[in-house]
């Protein structure tokens, strides 16, 4: 790659999955990997952000130990009332998302986007339209919520007077956007995928998180067969086999030091230079 080229870090969305991607970011930077510019959805919102505003080892591991603390009603505190509520009509989400919120406050407090170490993008959804909304100014913590706003899950979050939601609704890979920004060189962190399972799926929520998941590999493989002739992109290949729920906080440092593991082999073999789609997103069997 030249020296001039602009490398860009996307992080994906996956709910707790996104521990997976804080294993890769503290390997790729102790390689020596540093991006020019960061792109982040719903849950690779959160990593991308953090690590924009400290944008070194230390930041990596400060990240790691958030992520190792997380658990699942700090993000979305279930109640029996709150999910009565929805299913009744009288409201249209299960989560307030005031427990975020005041994490979110606890590490970015008043911070803005623009005064990143390193230019960050966040990605969510217009609730009306459907489009891709790329924030890059603004309140932090107010950038997040809204792309991290599951649908149904918390409600919209007003941002500039626009209702906005998930930007993994939009764009959960936003390679796109980052070729968009200018990028010509793409590290991508993907929080993980279904794959061929060791068991089926078992409920409607796992059959609705396992299409759901499918879906998100399918495109992001479109994004990179668009892509791959006009920029190089290298993708931190994702834990394969997973079977952990997006849902299931109790194992994200486990997450972290499998991805880890696997992006340390990963760099060793010359990943970071190489092209093409991991294995791992392509249909197969364990």
């Amino acid at each position: 790659m030249g020296t001039n080229d602009i490398t860009a870090f996307v992080f994906a969305g996956g709910g707790s999955l996104g521990a997976i991607e804080v294993g890769m970011l503290g390997e790729l930077v102790a390689a020596g990997i540093k991006p020019d510019l960061i792109v982040g959805a719903s849950a690779g919102a959160i990593n991308g952000a953090y690590f924009a505003f400290s944008p070194h080892s230390d930041g990596a591991a400060a990240l790691a130990a958030v992520w190792r603390g997380i658990r699942r009603e700090h993000v979305m505190p279930w109640s029996w009332l709150s999910m009565l509520s929805a299913l009744r009509g009288r409201r249209d989400h299960f989560v307030d998302g005031v427990a975020l919120r005041k994490l979110l406050r606890t590490h970015f407090e008043d911070r803005r986007l623009e005064d990143a170490g390193v230019p960050i993008h966040i990605v969510a959804t217009d609730m009306d339209s459907g489009n891709e909304v790329v924030m890059s100014d603004g309140l932090a913590v107010d950038a997040v919520m809204a792309s991290t706003a599951i649908p149904g899950v918390f409600p919209p979050v007003m941002v500039a007077g626009r209702a906005l939601i998930d930007g993994g609704v939009a764009n959960n890979t936003p390679v796109s956007t980052a070729v968009r920004l200018g990028a010509k060189r793409v590290i991508v962190l993907p929080a993980g995928f279904a794959c061929a399972a060791r068991r089926a799926p078992r409920g409607p929520i796992e059959h609705a998180m396992h299409a759901l998941s499918l879906l998100v590999a399918r495109q992001l493989v479109i994004d990179l067969e668009r892509w791959a002739d006009q920029v190089h992109i290298a993708v931190v290949p994702p834990l394969c086999p997973l079977d952990v729920s997006p849902y299931d906080y109790r194992q994200c440092g486990t997450l972290i030091d499998r991805a880890a593991e696997a992006t340390r082999a990963w760099l060793a073999a010359g990943g970071a230079a190489q092209r093409g789609i991991p294995g791992a997103l392509r249909p197969h069997q364990h």
